[in-house]
């Protein structure tokens, strides 16, 4: 099956390298990415950092993923904001009518996974639209 746009969630430069690593063998039927980033909302409580310093990260990250797969693919970006980012992730890809999400499922231990809420978990187990976990690149 072969998907002409994906969405491509990233959460941080490493995530983005690596997502961007295993994507690039996968990119000969693609003919658009949408890359992502989600800032992640408290919903009422504190938020991790300041938010102008998560738009500027999102920036950083975002511009990774298109220096990268720039010249291989069109590549479009955004950021969103929302309180889950699995849900944040769907509306996404529904905003920009992508075929399937497309992702690194990143590492943790399961006591770390369990507590943060493991967003790969979510992602793949009640999609809207198929996804894809790419699998770790060859080094």
């Amino acid at each position: 099956m072969h998907f002409r746009h994906l969405l491509v969630p990233v959460a941080s430069e490493a995530d983005a390298d690596v997502t961007c690593h295993a994507l690039s063998g996968y990119l000969d039927d693609v003919e658009r990415v949408t890359a992502v980033h989600v800032i992640e909302k408290a919903g009422g409580g504190i938020d991790k950092a300041p938010l102008g310093k998560r738009e500027e990260d999102s920036e950083d990250i975002l511009d990774d993923v298109e220096t990268t797969l720039g010249d291989r693919v069109q590549v479009d970006t955004d950021r969103y904001y929302g309180t889950d980012v699995a849900e944040t992730i769907f509306e996404a890809a529904a905003d920009v009518d992508a075929d399937a999400v497309a992702f690194r499922a990143r590492g943790g231990s399961r006591i770390a996974r369990l507590l943060a809420g493991d967003v790969s978990t979510r992602i793949v187990t009640d999609p809207s639209i198929p996804v894809v976990s790419l699998p770790k690149p060859a080094e």
